[in-house]
């Protein structure tokens, strides 16, 4: 018999995962350790090893593909064996038995996707039993509750019976029905539409994929609100230039940046509510005793936001060194699943391209995201005189579900007020 390998359990909370590139071919020999497939989670994107030495008999999930946690998703063939057919969507071969698992994902209410559930027309759809939840995709859920069709009792066409999109789309009400296309289905095979002449299509996968639906997800969720107000950063440009020296003789970037995480601790302290989580599910506000900042940080394949755990602990040029470590690890792809999980605050900046201000999108269901904007010497009035200052803007976004305007202009204060007297917190210890 060949050597099904399934979708590991890659971490906790981790339900599913997009196949985003095959690292091998059907009929390739693969020693074991070998990589196999990128798989993109809501956490991370990770490399699945080969358990086994032997040759590729079958690659049952194609790229693009969402496939839950515990799905065959590569057959190889051991030595002296030889791999038996499979049909060309992933689904056994008669005779395979593979009903406990499509019985164990539909009782568990995590079937999978109707991305990965193959061509729906050979199957046969089965009606969800009284009182039993029905097994669909969170994807699919989504999909349900915009055009208002009740999961329970619908008959899934998928895998042991899992609802897949068409199926909510057929029992959708006609009006719905038109409006559909804003909400394309999990079904749809990336870059099945013919391109127009003069465009090229793109298939939304990987990264980019999971930072649309969790874009969206937090602008349908949450109710955002933008604070913005002007800092001073001259007293914080000339502490920099005095620490030069120091910092690289210690190998410190030494950013604007590190300064501003650096300053966001003490209020963060004062004011709980923004160092918060909200759990929709159970209606309630979770107050974060730890300090875990979160920095946006580009890469070639979008944004990614690695955490600085316990960043109340760390002094000025510790935090400048995890910066600087997060970003490298980020752009390599090198990230562990640790780093992703855990922000309790996120912190969005471009640098010297960071415009006059923006208003960033929650990292739901944190409560609140700093975006810091260009600094830049301009003329403020000092006293009775125009003299030329480091200016920089920032941009506070903020659940007003959670946050009210008067709590977050009063923290963004704060922070202005200690970057703009760093003398009044930086320590001896933060420059080691």
């Amino acid at each position: 018999m060949p050597y099904d390998v399934k979708l590991p359990d890659i971490g906790e909370g981790v339900a599913e995962g997009e196949i985003v590139r095959w690292l091998v071919k059907a009929g390739e020999r693969v020693k074991e350790d070998q990589p196999l497939v990128e798989v993109m989670t809501d956490k991370a994107s990770v490399e699945i090893p080969s358990p086994r030495t032997g040759v590729i008999a079958k690659l049952l999930a194609e790229e693009g593909q969402v496939v839950p946690v515990g799905t065959v998703i590569v057959s190889i063939a051991l030595e002296g064996e030889a791999a038996p057919e499979r049909a060309a969507s992933g689904a056994p071969a008669a005779g395979e038995g593979n009903g406990e698992d499509a019985a164990r994902w539909n009782n568990e209410g995590g079937a999978p996707s109707s991305a990965s559930a193959g061509p729906a027309a050979a199957r046969t759809a089965t009606a969800t039993p009284a009182g039993v939840r029905a097994a669909a995709s969170p994807a699919v859920r989504q999909l349900a509750k915009q055009l208002g069709v009740a999961l329970e009792g619908l008959a899934g066409s998928g895998p042991g019976g899992a609802i897949t999109a068409e199926d909510v789309k057929r029992a959708a009400p006609a009006p719905a029905k038109a409006a559909a296309p804003a909400a394309a289905s999990p079904s749809a095979k990336p870059g099945s539409a013919p391109a127009a002449a003069g465009e090229t299509r793109v298939p939304l996968r990987g990264l980019r994929r999971r930072i649309a639906e969790h874009m969206k997800h937090s602008i349908q969720t949450a109710a955002h609100f933008t604070f913005v107000a002007e800092c001073d950063f001259t007293a914080i440009t000339e502490h920099r230039a005095r620490a030069r020296a120091k910092a690289e003789a210690a190998g410190v970037k030494l950013t604007y940046l590190a300064y501003v995480v650096r300053a966001l601790i003490e209020p963060l302290q004062r004011f709980p509510m923004l160092n918060a989580s909200l759990d929709d599910a159970r209606a309630e506000i979770v107050l974060h005793r730890a300090i875990a900042i979160g920095i946006a940080t580009h890469t070639e394949e979008g944004l990614t936001v690695p955490v600085i755990h316990a960043a109340d602990r760390l002094g000025l040029f510790a935090l400048a060194r995890e910066i600087e470590r997060l970003a490298s690890a980020a752009r390599a792809g090198q990230l562990k699943l640790g780093e992703l999980q855990g922000g309790t605050f996120t912190v969005t900046s471009t640098g010297a391209k960071g415009g006059v201000l923006a208003t960033p999108i929650l990292h739901h269901p944190q409560v609140a995201i700093l975006g810091v904007h260009e600094i830049r010497k301009r003329p403020a009035v000092v006293g009775d005189a125009i003299v030329p200052r480091d200016l920089g803007n920032f941009s506070l976004s903020l659940d007003h579900r959670v946050v009210d305007g008067q709590v977050g202009a009063d923290f963004l204060y704060a922070l202005i007020a200690r970057l703009e007297k760093p003398q009044s917190w930086i320590e001896e210890g933060d420059l080691a």
